[in-house]
């Protein structure tokens, strides 16, 4: 039987020889230890795949015993480095990290459980707070003036690999009771930090509160993260005891991970996986539809629950495919992501419209205007109970980043608490200035909100900001905004009961009570095979897409290796579109408007432009890019938009949401008298789009066009003569031998 330094030779002797060998590839451990000797790096990786070639045991023992295998290992490395370069070690020692597969060894810190203390392990996950960096003391020199030498002491904690933690009191006199004085110069200390990592909010388990791990870091490993980045630790899952309120120890103890290396992880680890038949059906579709019905078919597969709302469902969809992000060269920072905002009745779906977002993103935080504060959405510089000293703490945005923050009853928030999220809507980063931390954290993120009025119900005396509650500064924020009515109308109530009735009737195996009471196994198998398919089928009729498949559609469409790029006919389109909105904004200030009309709102038509050429997988952004980008916008810009909440239920939605439109306006004079209200308000909003660029144009050019702004009736030439007369008494238009000419 060996003894414990029999066995710590061996040890590293197999080591020795593992480092000499020649290995497949470009694992040549003399040539690497070389270079890190040029560049003067204190980490080197082992890689454990070559390891375990070469012995598995060997690396199997190096998970499973890291304190007496990594001694070894170290010893065997520093030799190496003694022959490459003598004077190296006597700058600082060399630390030894591992890459490579770690099998079960790579959890999630809900995992983190008893069995794994005193292994390496590697953990993945979202860092939230982050310590100050601190000088950690290593070894101490005293001198005895009485006679006349020197005391050295060298002290360890948790975090050290060798040997047993020592005592932290620093020696005032020697063996023979003579006083000592510490040489501060002739001390070293070590860097030392810690951090608080928690599970990736989207892999944690519903309806359960998020684990978190503390990481110890030491040396070269200090500042190489902030919070809200994700990353990856390979460390050594240690166990601390912790004193009682009494004397002794306490039998619960303090877990932390010790780490030997840090990695940063791309911000898409919630990325879904694509197969080469999903890459095939996602480049058939658009390929397959026009762009009109795809963009339909995204937003009925979307939220196939919920009746109606097509409008606001096609832009949630071109929201959650974002714009382009650009960073200029003179530093200056334009946003791509689409911030929305739903304001309207309660009992309109806006909450499931927001739980439908966090379904279908890959990445997405929910919160509540009452729930959250303001540094709870941004950043908090909170106190360490054991330490005392400052931590920066990341908020849900922070956290959010590159993903979605969904935030419901958002006209409940303290409107200093509302406040703080000016800057993350866009800027997209927090700034903390408090107690002596100036940071600036990443918080690129979309917003998504919803609210009621501030009656409760929306008022049709009041105009449209009167009933939001909201300052100007922040609705501009917002990229769109929806104000959705339950307005009450025989057939589109119809058209909703048989819908949620046809919800309740049409149950399905996977949701019956006995598959719930069967094993959980059985269920998610069931719930597998279902969402393996493209289409399913939906109980209101007609196929959409599965779930899975949408959410793998919106990833591939976003993540092209190009940016659309606008042409010069899109650019001439939005910017006679914008100029047009700002010249009616400024000519009838009477007119109710949802939002301002500012430049951001020239800029939120680019960044839906940008969505709608991403969806169709373009590499240029076209008119029908812009025009589908202004028709949205034309919902949130001008009063006829949403004014039935309950809109688009069928074929005659559009028409539907014209009517009520029509409805909000009580002067009975604004209509011309014999043609119907439908008809001058469907004139209304296609009359501009007909005379782009133009200056005049006859009655019977406007009759041909006309015939396709109805689905169930026609414009004749006497409903267009008695609209452009009555357009002409409002001195919109002058007529002149069949000629209609702008004034």
């Amino acid at each position: 039987m060996q003894t414990s330094d029999e066995a710590h030779v061996v040890l590293k002797q197999r080591f020795a020889e593992f480092l000499d060998s020649q290995h497949d590839g470009s694992s040549n451990y003399h040539k690497i230890i070389e270079e890190l000797v040029h560049r003067k790096d204190r980490r080197l990786a082992v890689d454990l795949n070559t390891l375990r070639q070469f012995d598995s045991e060997l690396a199997s023992g190096l998970l499973r015993e890291p304190g007496e295998y990594l001694s070894s290992l170290r010893e065997a490395v520093d030799n190496l480095i003694n022959v490459a370069d003598p004077k190296y070690l006597n700058q600082g020692e060399v630390h030894i990290t591992l890459t490579g597969g770690f099998g079960f060894h790579r959890i999630s810190p809900r995992e983190l459980l008893s069995p794994f203390l005193g292994k390496i392990v590697n953990v993945e996950g979202i860092v939230t707070k982050c310590s100050c960096v601190r000088p950690k003391v290593a070894k101490t020199t005293h001198f005895c003036e009485a006679t006349g030498s020197f005391v050295t002491r060298e002290y360890r904690d948790v975090a050290s690999s060798k040997g047993m933690p020592t005592s932290t009191v620093y020696p005032t006199r020697d063996e023979n009771g003579n006083l000592l004085t510490t040489e501060y110069g002739l001390c070293s200390f070590r860097d030392h930090q810690t951090f608080s990592m928690q599970e990736m909010p989207e892999s944690a388990p519903p309806g359960q509160l998020p684990r978190s791990i503390d990481v110890v870091l030491e040396d070269d490993l200090v500042d190489l993260c902030k919070p809200g980045d994700r990353v990856s630790v390979v460390g050594i899952y240690k166990a601390i005891p912790m004193r009682s309120m009494g004397s002794g120890l306490s039998g619960v103890f303090r877990t932390v991970l010790v780490a030997l290396s840090l990695y940063q992880l791309s911000k898409e680890v919630a990325a879904p996986a694509l197969s080469h038949e999903d890459i095939r059906n996602i480049n058939e579709l658009p390929r397959k539809l026009e762009a009109k019905a795809l963009l339909a078919l995204l937003g009925k597969s979307f939220a196939p629950s919920i009746c109606g709302h097509d409008s606001i469902k096609r832009a949630l969809v071109l929201l959650l495919l974002g714009g382009s992000e650009k960073n200029l060269q003179n530093g200056t920072h334009i946003r791509g992501d689409v911030n929305c905002l739903l304001v309207g009745d309660p009992s309109v779906a806006k909450s499931q419209l927001l739980r439908c977002v966090l379904g279908v993103a890959a990445y997405a935080v929910s919160t509540t205007g009452r729930g959250s504060s303001g540094v709870g959405l941004t950043a908090a510089v909170t106190t360490d109970q054991d330490s005392g000293e400052r931590k920066l703490e990341a908020g849900a945005m922070v956290l959010a980043d590159r993903g979605v923050v969904c935030i419901d009853e958002f006209d409940k928030m303290n409107d200093s608490d509302r406040v703080a999220i000016h800057e993350v809507m866009e800027q997209q980063t927090v700034t903390i200035a408090k107690a002596g931390i100036h940071a600036s954290l990443n918080a690129r993120c979309s917003v998504v909100a919803a609210a009621n009025p501030i009656y409760g119900n929306y008022d049709h005396s009041q105009g449209v900001t009167r009933n939001i509650n909201l300052p100007d500064s922040l609705l501009s924020r917002f990229d769109m905004l929806f104000i959705v009515l339950d307005q009450s109308d025989t057939k589109i109530d119809r058209a909703i009961s048989s819908h949620v009735l046809g919800l309740h009737s049409c149950e399905k195996p996977i949701m019956s009570l006995k598959a719930i009471l069967q094993k959980d196994t059985a269920l998610i198998q069931n719930n597998d095979e279902i969402e393996m398919s493209m289409y399913v089928i939906h109980s209101a009729g007609g196929e959409i897409l599965s779930k899975r498949f949408l959410q793998k559609y919106l990833y591939y469409a976003k993540h092209r290796p190009w940016q659309p790029v606008l042409t010069p006919t899109a650019e001439g389109y939005i910017a006679e579109q914008y100029s047009q909105w700002r010249v009616d904004k400024a000519g009838d200030s009477r007119t109710r408007r949802t939002l301002p009309v500012t430049a951001r709102t020239l800029e939120t038509m680019i960044r839906l432009s940008t969505a709608h050429a991403k969806m169709r997988m373009s590499k240029s952004i076209d008119v029908i890019d812009a025009s589908v980008a202004i028709e949205i916008m034309r919902f949130v810009v001008e009063a006829e938009g949403l004014a039935s909440s309950s809109a688009n239920i069928d074929e005659t939605s559009e028409e539907f949401a014209l009517v009520h439109g029509g409805e909000q306006e009580h002067n009975s004079s604004s209509f011309p008298v014999g043609v119907s209200r439908l008809k001058y308000t469907v004139f209304q909003q296609r009359f501009p789009d007909l005379m782009f660029h133009r200056e005049a144009i006859s009655l019977d050019e406007i009759g041909k066009s006309a015939a396709a702004w109805l689905k169930d009736g026609k414009f004749t030439l006497g409903d267009i003569e008695l609209i452009v007369n009555h357009m002409q008494t409002l001195n919109k238009l002058l007529i002149h031998a069949g000629v209609v000419h702008l004034i």
